[in-house]
């Protein structure tokens, strides 16, 4: 007669860790102590493993049991073992295959993704070989009626196959293998003592198939987490389809009784703890009824117990932003730590998680993080990938400054000396470039700089940054060589013995480990490309977690929804419940599509799904819980959770059990942390500044402008009163790029020297445009399409030039000119004046776009009248005192734009007479410089606008004038 199946559960909500040890110890009352020693206890996770561990110790001194993983259920047999292959080093072996698969053109995935898609080809022949799926039942799927992708995976999945058939296998095969053997293993040889599975859904196939095993021991007990014990019989019973209902947090156990050959009757409580409130649970068990019978809302719904009572301990918290619920959650957290409340954030939401973390930084807690910090997002991690970042790809100057100031360049001896050298190179890479720095400019300027260690300094960056554009391909183990070379020797800096802060703390260890495995099975791996190198650099850096050892809050957690399963708290907030987090969207397969998973026997997507309504309903049970979502993401408006949306819509549909009442309620006590968030996140009242027009003492205003600056002192006088009054400069950008000004600059540099040279054809004018873009212009698609243009007007500007009626006497050379009466001093730098034949001048100014207007050129360009008064007056070296005739603007176009001005008898002298008037006024103790006086458009931008605090005032505002000593 078979054994009765030992099934035993314990409901949602319970403490699962402390149960099964107070379950435990019942089972073995009245045995001697060593009995416990003999007892084999299997859970799925470290965590959890801990727990019990803490748990047992919590009763006192005793012997504890053998406590496994499942993963560790190979050593159940007793049996030699053969050493599994790494599982980096399968999926650098696959990677391998991929290469060549990519190689062929004849599929679309991106090569960029080589060693995600070894990852996940890696995940589906270990899924494979949980499931006992053989590679020749996906070579027999008909993919006759799909498109030509899936059967050209389906070949290479089978030229896979026969690739590794000579390889050592997967740890997951070998854990197969040995459970599928346990049976007769123990029927020769039978455990000492119980042997017990706790914790596991059973939805692997190895696990069920352990399961199994333990179940037909005569001491073998399988006991089940968050199992539903208010589900009718009936429900259980449509549980057949695994399309309708894989989804449903309960499908699991009903699949796996079919294997065990029993039924939800013979599943017993494994102890007499009710959960924390059964009526709540029983709300729960109903909303998440599978979709097909929903429509027992109807005629179970009237007989659920009052729903004000079964929801007291239920808030839910509808944030309008993430950033309020993030700050709403940690305020909970924050009111829990006061209180000595243990309480837990679940969510899959790593995001938000951190978004918590940064929050609670504030008041000086910090959560015990079960899922740690990623390696990658580490300072070690940071560190190494942007060296990676330099392989094959020019360097530029951001990505040169953002290395030279990680916190753990130069850790080695003279961090001070560097952070001062770094500060200064930065400062000349703002002013002077180049935009992309080589070993020889870095040198060129510690030469010049004079500055103390200076060229030492660059040589070590130069040796170090700089040269690695050319790499090509060449082995993993090379590139693996050379980073750690490159990234020590930055780390270390000055220090010559190599030491430095780089392999130090936690996340140092965690990255020297990580960068050891990669060195050990970098054999594996073929020949690659720089960008391949990063790709998988950053994938191995994935693989790794960082946990800090420093203190933590020992009541404040943060879970992932694997670790929520085994824990307890007195408090559970539910974050990111919203459709595509939680759940999450199922990853893409590249693989196999779903109708070759269902015809495979393999884990359809709904899987994952399930798992999480599972996770969604214990947590949900416990004794307090906050059910948290946003209403928009940082992009568009979200959709609640499926499992919130049908607790909300089962309760709104419940007028006679008070369901609305209780959502209200649940809203209520939710909007008093959001209001609180909202008002902790308040910023003081601030009156908003009035429009500035600031008055600084005559002595402390500027003696001298450029007649490019007088336009900005109409238009913008706040400008010149910062640049030349308070001396603020803003900061040229850190990476330049090939903007107008630059276009301008080169364009003017071109024409001086074609001038200056006396002219020529075409072709002379275009060489020069060449030497000069090449020399000045480091982008090559600016240069071919600066170089393009000036071709096109290159025959205007010729036909211009040669038509001007006279010859160049004076290009792009300094004048100045004091203003009569007053102590200051105009300057300016003409791009070019021609003598005329009759001994008059004519100004000249290139624009590389339109002209000004007439009306423009009266009231604000005044630049070429002013200029034709310093000539007038003397103010260029090698020119007296001369009449000029004409002012041009050249807009230097495909087709040149002329605005010609023939100056009448006087119109110099009155347009410098107006001139002298305006700085006279500006002399003045009573005249403001007045922000955004006269701007063209209410749209156009001043560097000075942060400091002028517009936005809190409006250029129709009258400005407020304010005398400063």
């Amino acid at each position: 007669m078979a054994k009765p199946v030992s099934l035993f559960a314990l409901p949602p909500g319970v403490d699962f860790p402390a149960e099964l040890v107070a379950g435990l110890l019942e089972q073995m009352a009245g045995k001697p102590p060593e009995a416990m020693a003999r007892v084999t206890l299997i859970v799925n996770t470290q965590r959890m493993r801990r727990r019990v561990v803490e748990c047992l110790q919590g009763y006192g001194a005793r012997l504890l049991p053998r406590i496994l993983l499942v993963t560790e259920a190979a050593t159940l047999a007793n049996l030699p073992l053969p050493q599994p292959i790494s599982p980096l080093r399968r999926r650098l072996v696959l990677s391998v295959l991929l290469d060549s698969l990519l190689a062929t053109g004849t599929t679309h995935f991106p090569r960029a993704a080589l060693y995600e898609l070894a990852d996940s080809l890696a995940g589906l022949m270990e899924e494979m070989q949980g499931e006992g799926i053989t590679p020749g039942r996906i070579a027999a799927l008909d993919v006759a009626n799909h498109s030509a992708h899936w059967a050209r995976t389906q070949a290479f999945l089978g030229i896979v196959s026969e690739a590794l058939a000579g390889d050592a296998p997967d740890a997951e095969a070998i854990l197969r293998q040995v459970v599928a053997g346990l049976p007769d293993s123990w029927a020769a040889v039978p455990p000492p003592g119980p042997v017990i599975l706790a914790g596991s859904t059973g939805s692997r196939g190895t696990t069920a198939l352990l399961m199994q095993a333990i179940a037909q021991l005569p001491q073998g007990a399988i006991v089940l987490p968050g199992y539903d014990f208010d589900l009718p019989p009936e429900v259980w019973d449509g549980m057949d389809d695994v399309l309708s209902a894989e989804d449903h947090p309960q499908f699991r156990f009903r699949r796996l009784m079919d294997l065990l050959g029993c039924g939800p009757l013979d599943v017993q409580p494994w102890t007499t703890t009710p959960a924390p409130d059964p009526q709540r649970n029983k709300l729960i068990s109903l909303s998440l009824r599978p979709a097909p019978t929903t429509h027992q809302w109807l005629a179970e719904g009237p007989h659920l117990p009052d729903l004000v009572d079964a929801t007291e301990g239920l808030t839910l918290l509808e944030a309008p932003s993430p950033r309020s619920e993030a700050v709403a959650i940690a305020l909970v957290l924050r009111k829990a730590a006061e209180d000595g409340t243990r309480a837990a954030l679940i969510s899959p939401d790593r995001n938000l998680t951190r978004r918590v973390t940064a929050a609670l930084d504030r008041w000086g807690i910090r959560p015990d993080d079960s899922a740690g910090r990623p390696l990658a997002l580490s300072a070690p991690g940071r560190l190494m990938r942007q060296v990676a970042a330099l392989f094959g790809q020019k360097l530029t100057s951001d990505a040169l400054l953002a290395l030279l100031k990680h916190p753990l360049a130069f850790t080695g001896a003279g961090r001070g000396p560097h952070l001062i050298l770094t500060r200064e190179l930065e400062l000349h890479i703002r002013r002077n470039g180049p935009a992309f720095p080589t070993a020889d400019s870095l040198r060129h300027w510690a030469t010049l700089s004079g500055l103390s260690q200076a060229e030492d300094w660059a040589g070590i960056v130069a040796d170090t940054l700089c040269g690695h554009e050319m790499l090509g391909r060449q082995s993993l183990s090379d590139y693996v060589a050379l980073h750690l070379r490159l990234t020590e020797r930055l780390a270390a800096g000055f220090d010559t013995s190599g030491s430095s802060a780089l392999w130090q703390k936690a996340a140092g260890e965690e990255a020297q480990t990580a960068l050891a495995e990669l060195q050990q099975e970098a054999s594996a791996a073929g020949d690659m490309t720089p960008m391949d190198y990063a790709g998988i650099f950053l994938g191995v850096l994935q693989r790794h977690e960082v946990r800090e050892t420093e203190s933590v809050h020992p009541g404040i957690m943060i879970w992932g929804t694997l670790e929520s399963r085994v824990q307890g708290a007195d408090l559970v907030i539910l974050g990111g419940l919203n459709d595509g987090t939680w759940p999450a969207q199922p990853p893409p397969d590249p693989w196999l599509n779903r109708a070759m998973r269902k015809e495979a026997g393999l884990l359809l997507p709904e899987r994952r799904i399930g798992l999480s309504a599972h996770d969604y309903q214990q947590a949900v049970a416990a004794p307090q819980v906050v059910l948290s979502r946003s209403k928009r993401s940082s992009e568009a408006e979200t959709v609640a959770s499926r499992w919130l949306n049908r607790l909300v819509n089962l309760m709104a549909g419940l007028p006679t059990r008070r369901g609305p009442e209780a959502l209200a309620e649940m809203r209520k006590r939710g909007d008093t942390w959001l209001q609180l968030a909202q008002a902790f996140d308040a910023p003081p009242r601030v009156d908003a500044t009035l429009r500035p027009s600031p008055r600084p003492p005559v002595a402390a205003r500027p003696r001298k402008l450029s007649v490019t600056e007088i336009k900005t002192l109409i238009r913008d006088p706040y400008a010149i009163y910062a640049r030349h009054v308070l001396k603020l400069k803003p900061l040229d950008p850190l990476r330049p790029e090939a903007d107008p000004r630059l276009r301008g600059v080169v364009l003017h540099e071109i024409l001086e020297i074609f001038l200056r040279q006396g002219g020529g054809p075409r072709e002379t004018l275009l060489s020069i445009a060449d030497a000069v873009l090449a020399d000045r212009v480091a982008w090559p698609l600016a240069r071919t399409i600066w170089r393009s243009r000036i071709a096109k007007a290159a025959d205007a500007f010729l036909t211009f030039s040669a038509s001007t009626g006279g010859q160049p006497v004076l290009l792009e050379e300094k004048g100045a000119v004091q203003v009569p009466g007053l102590d200051f001093t105009l300057t300016g730098k003409p791009d070019r004046i021609d003598r005329l034949a009759d001994g008059r001048l004519l100004l000249i100014d290139y624009k590389t776009g339109d002209p000004p207007s007439p009306a423009q050129q009266e009231h604000f360009d005044k630049q070429l009248l002013l200029l034709a008064a310093m000539a007038e007056g003397g103010g260029f070296k090698g020119l007296g005192p001369e009449e000029v005739a004409r002012v041009v603007y050249v807009g230097l176009k495909a087709q040149l734009k002329l605005s010609d001005i023939t100056l009448e008898p006087g119109q110099v002298a009155t347009g410098w007479a107006e001139f002298g008037k305006l700085m006279t006024s500006y002399a003045r103790p009573t005249q403001g410089y007045t922000a955004r006086r006269a701007l063209e458009k209410t749209t156009d931008a001043s560097d000075y606008d942060h400091l002028s605090r517009y936005g809190e005032w409006e250029m129709t505002d009258t400005p407020t004038p304010e005398s400063l000593t």
